[in-house]
């Protein structure tokens, strides 16, 4: 047994197949990969990586295993799944993921490929383990697959809390111990036991704070979108392929936009964050339906005719729609009355928390500062907003507190 003293879960026992994956170099790439990309732009402290955050997963993999009386092949099966289960994550996280997934055709979690050959081929192979069965379970297949990826899933379970005391903000703070002591399979779905409605909000009333004020926070959106501008380019000009981008840590994919003449400008002000301010910031109820359901195509040709209109260089415009609201751990199951129910029939805050979700929606229009006036204008023109109702409060020098760093 390998012991790993870890900042969440204290001392961290590892054995089995889950020892002899450690030091494969799949999962020791996630070293070099932050857990929450640009955050650390907004929460200097979060520079976690990927590679704590799986320590974690497997933790409490491992803990519901023996709560749920799983042992034998399964269980390693499972405990395997666990562990690797963010190999297939592009530098910086889910950052550049949906750029490197249009022209890959896979998502982080669609591994199959990652672990059918190499050092963590072997080491599966060494513990009678099938490659495709762990792909499976990474990606939520059967019924077991739900601990990794569902509603109820470790992988939630351990990143709110990491993520929370990484950036010190206290909002993620759940009892991961009793989620795990509580999880049941029943008729083939994993449930929290009688008792435990309260239990499930608390994954959703976490998710629900920490959005805004982390994973949703302006500056991280702004230098996201700007990090994504720069790598799509990197490909357009054939600097690199989606492939070699989706096997980069963080630090290569900022040295091959240094180094490449058409990125160095991004990637500059990504390293002195001299980040685009918001040019516009508008809310659901304010977006035409047109531009909230268009494909990566139509925005970039938007973001084409504003800059044409406001008579900017086309990179000084980005354009981002985040997808509709949804709050998947409303779905988690519980057990009332004898019964299996969806915690959105059984808790009054899900409405709230849904309804708060709407209201904390925005597009944002983005622009390096002295031209945020002009393509504010200018995106009005295109996508049809109300821009004296929209532009951002910097333009009358007000909110000058965390939110507007």
């Amino acid at each position: 047994m390998v012991t790993i003293k870890d900042s969440v879960h204290d001392h961290i026992g590892v054995e089995g197949v889950a020892a002899d994956l450690l030091d494969t170099p799949a999962l020791q790439r996630l070293r070099r990969i932050r857990q929450l990309g640009t955050v650390g732009l907004v929460y200097p402290s979060a520079n976690h990586t990927r590679f704590e955050h799986s320590l974690g997963v497997y933790h409490l993999a491992d803990a519901a295993l023996s709560e749920l009386g799983i042992a034998g092949a399964r269980a390693e099966r499972l405990r395997a799944a666990a562990i690797l289960h963010d190999v297939g994550h592009t530098p910086f996280s889910h950052n550049v993921e949906s750029l490197v997934a249009r022209r890959t055709g896979r998502m982080h979690d669609e591994v199959e490929d990652l672990l059918e050959e190499g050092d963590v081929a072997r080491a599966l192979t060494l513990h009678d383990i099938a490659p495709d069965a762990v792909a499976e379970l990474i990606a939520g297949g059967g019924e077991f697959g739900q601990l990794i990826s569902g509603e109820l899933d470790v992988d939630r379970m351990d990143y709110l809390v990491r993520d929370a005391h990484h950036t010190g903000v206290p909002y993620g703070t759940i009892d991961a111990g009793r989620l795990v002591r509580e999880l049941r399979f029943l008729d083939g779905r994993l449930v929290l036991a009688a008792g435990n409605v309260q239990t499930a909000e608390s994954l959703l009333v976490a998710r629900s704070l920490m959005n805004p004020v982390v994973y949703n926070h302006h500056v991280a959106r702004i230098s996201k979108a700007m990090l994504r501008r720069a790598s799509e380019r990197l490909l357009e000009v054939g600097a690199t392929t989606a492939a070699e981008l989706r096997r980069m840590d963080d630090a290569g994919l900022l040295v091959a936009l240094r180094e490449c003449s058409e990125t160095a400008v991004f990637a500059r002000r990504l390293d002195t964050r001299s980040l685009y301010k918001r040019a516009i910031w508008a809310e659901l109820r304010d977006v035409p339906d047109d531009v909230l359901d268009a494909d990566h195509g139509v925005l970039r040709e938007h973001e084409r005719e504003i800059a044409s209109r406001a008579g900017v260089d086309p990179d000084a415009v980005i354009l981002d729609v985040p997808d509709r609201p949804r709050m998947s751990e409303s779905t988690s199951r519980v057990v009332v009355n004898g019964e299996v129910r969806a915690l959105e029939s059984q808790s009054t805050l899900v409405t709230a928390l849904r309804r708060a979700s709407h209201e904390q929606w925005r597009l944002g229009v983005y622009a390096p500062e002295e031209e945020t006036e002009a393509v504010g204008r200018a995106a009005e023109a295109t996508i049809g907003l109300d821009l004296d109702a929209l532009v951002v409060d910097v333009h009358k020098g007000v909110n000058t507190t965390l939110d507007e760093f």
